[in-house]
């Protein structure tokens, strides 16, 4: 089968098609013909080469998400999953690839009409964005800003916190191409990337989330009020400054709270259900998908060269 790896850590030139042989399923996994495979944020992450001293190496197969149909099942797996559309997780990796390999407590079947590329565009950044909210403690009323809000996470977060019942939901943004989108997806206010503009928006607010990182994050300690939260969800645009709580402590007397958040800390049963409700909202027309393109397995090059560039709303979707 084709597959996609790192050759090389760094640019996206790094990745490489590659031959393997198919895969078989072992105990308590299924094998999905992939029709359509999530690029994620973190995969870019990955093949920076940021996270090797987390144990990834190059000739790793990047790709945590796909969505197609069971070929195959392993011991202990009912075999009614053989020949079903299902969404699936398939970890820090493999999905790059013709067929993949999941758990199958990672595995869900897919309503009729979701489609493949819709299914890989919610399914984790609709998980991340409801419990990133969760762990924010956000609550109805409260203003939310939403920081690095172009891409599945943010775009997923702002119509989650819009039908919460936010009484403002501003976002950062490239654009005011993006912004328009954004409104029209929940987002009350358009704000720069360094959170400046938006005429009548919020001088503070009560959640931030954040997925951007990097050098900038101390810089939005300022747009939090009085025992506000921020939650980082995502790490796209690097680590922050090592010194980034100072920010934080120079503004003691305003009791904020600062915290990271991982869907890996959430029980599978809880991430089970939502992405079930989620997905079936989706098809309801009740929560909107953005895919920025879809292009083909032997262009993730191309892919990942758009993300580096900043150019992608949304989500990008490969297809084997």
């Amino acid at each position: 089968m084709k597959a996609v790896a790192i050759r090389k850590f760094g640019r996206p030139e790094g990745l490489a098609v590659i031959d393997l042989p198919a895969p078989a399923p072992g105990a308590g996994q299924v094998l999905i013909a992939v029709e359509a495979i999530g690029v994620g944020g973190v995969d870019a992450v990955i093949r920076s080469g940021a996270l090797a001293a987390y144990g990834f190496e190059e000739g790793h197969i990047p790709g945590g998400e796909v969505a197609g149909t069971v070929t195959a099942a392993g011991d202990g797996v009912d075999a009614s999953w053989i020949g079903r559309r299902v969404w699936a997780f398939t970890g820090v990796g493999g999905g790059y690839a013709e067929q993949a390999i999941a758990p199958v407590e990672e595995v869900l079947p897919l309503p009729a009409d979701l489609s493949a590329a819709d299914a890989v565009t919610l399914g984790s950044s609709g998980v991340v964005a409801h419990f990133g909210l969760a762990h924010a403690r956000f609550a109805p009323g409260e203003s939310v800003l939403v920081r690095g809000a172009a891409g599945s996470i943010g775009i997923m977060t702002v119509q989650l916190a819009a039908r919460g019942g936010a009484g403002a939901v501003a976002v950062t943004t490239s654009s005011a191409e993006r912004g328009e989108h954004l409104r029209t997806l929940g987002a009350t206010h358009v704000l720069d990337r360094a959170g400046e503009g938006g005429e009548g928006a919020p001088a503070g607010y009560d959640v931030v989330i954040d997925v951007v990182a990097g050098p900038d994050l101390p810089s939005f300690f300022a747009r939090l009020n009085p025992n506000g939260r921020m939650v980082v969800v995502g790490v796209v645009g690097g680590q922050p400054p090592a010194d980034f709580g100072t920010a934080m402590m120079l503004a003691f007397r305003k009791s904020m709270s600062f915290a990271t958040f991982s869907a890996d800390t959430v029980a599978g049963r809880d991430r089970r259900a939502v992405r079930i409700e989620q997905f079936a909202a989706a098809s309801r027309g009740e929560l909107h998908t953005v895919v920025h393109e879809v292009l083909p397995l032997e262009q993730a090059v191309l892919a990942h060269r758009k993300m580096d560039a900043g150019e992608v709303f949304g989500r990008i979707v490969l297809t084997p």
